[in-house]
């Protein structure tokens, strides 16, 4: 995994903002069309795997498992539309991302505020605990009880945090946003997307069966919860991320360094609306995903910036805590195997 160049006459973090600047503006047909080829195969999908579902179950689950892709593109537009980035009128950019937020279990205005505080506050030690993976220092770590070792081993053990995890955050936790229900907007945003949810849900039982919806939207919504909860984790989970606290913290340096360059097969970065183009996301969040290629093309310093391929992002699952003297992210046989103090 490289890093970009520190010389003196190579831009800095801040630089690189202004210089992202002019990959801004969105194009309202471009984002329309992404929408539809994205939107049209997952309704059809839908459609197949309840049409299947009375006459072959396996089938119907194996249609809704390939149709998960296209519910977590769908969740990175929703993602865009979070950022402003996707249509030039925000107003209709968050109708969309909210009527998105129903396909993808997700209240739309409470996820954007939880986003925008982790896109202020990340690898910013001082700040932990909204909207990101919750990571320990290894003095954390060894100050905490036997207990709370062990409940946080399990948290960060692969089957919690990409299994029961996602499905755990997409179909309760959202359910009833607690500690943002003191304000009405949000309340608003949950309560709204659930009774659509529900009236939607309704319908489909009442037509098809129970059953059939349950295979129809099961598999598909377990299977983006889970990947988008590793993608999620492999833009900031890597060894040679960067954390830091007050005063050595700043916003881009730790948008640029704590960011990784997920470059993934053509199919998937299809599938992922280029959301492993990380990097540039965090330095500059109003460009849209269509136009984030372009950047590396025009930009070679930063496509390999902290660059890492499918294969090498498989390691990152057993990366556990932050070890402030080495900077970097160990695993708990590492913290264990180091030399403690005192």
């Amino acid at each position: 995994m490289t890093s970009l160049n520190t010389t003196a006459n190579s831009p800095t973090a801040r630089d690189w903002v202004k210089i992202l600047s002019a990959y801004r503006d969105p194009d309202d047909w471009r984002s329309a069309f992404e929408l539809a080829v994205s939107l049209v195969p997952f309704v059809g999908l839908w459609a197949l795997s309840l049409w299947l579902a009375g006459s072959s179950p396996w089938a119907a689950a194996a249609v809704s498992l390939v149709n998960g892709g296209f519910l977590v593109r769908l969740f990175c537009i929703q993602h865009d539309c979070g950022h402003g980035s996707f249509f030039s009128n925000r107003r209709f950019s968050n109708w969309v991302g909210r009527s998105l937020g129903v396909l993808t279990l997700t209240p739309y205005d409470v996820w954007r505020n939880t986003h925008s505080i982790h896109h202020s506050h990340a690898g910013d030690l001082d700040h932990r605990g909204i909207g990101d993976v919750m990571t320990l220092t290894l003095a954390e770590y060894r100050g905490r009880s036997p207990l709370w070792r062990w409940l946080y081993r399990l948290y960060r053990h692969p089957l919690v945090m990409f299994g029961l995890g996602p499905t755990f955050l997409f179909m309760i936790e959202f359910r009833l946003p607690l500690g943002l229900m003191n304000q009405r907007r949000y309340w608003l945003s949950a309560m709204g997307t659930n009774l659509a949810l529900a009236l939607a849900l309704s319908v489909l039982v009442h037509l098809f069966g129970w059953q059939a919806v349950a295979l129809a939207f099961l598999p598909s919504t377990i299977m983006a919860a889970s990947v988008g909860v590793w993608l999620f984790y492999v833009q900031h989970q890597f060894e040679t991320t960067h954390w830091s606290q007050a005063p050595d913290w700043s916003l881009h340096d730790a948008a640029l360094r704590g960011s990784s360059h997920y470059d993934l097969p053509p199919v998937l970065r299809w599938f992922t609306a280029n959301i492993g183009i990380h990097h540039v996301h965090h330095l500059y969040s109003r460009i849209p995903f269509y136009r984030l290629p372009q950047v590396l093309r025009d930009h070679g310093a930063l496509a390999e910036h902290a660059r890492m391929t499918l294969r090498e992002s498989l390691g990152c699952a057993r990366l556990d805590l932050w070890d402030e003297d080495s900077q970097r992210l160990i695993s708990f046989a590492a913290a264990h195997a180091a030399p403690q103090e005192g």
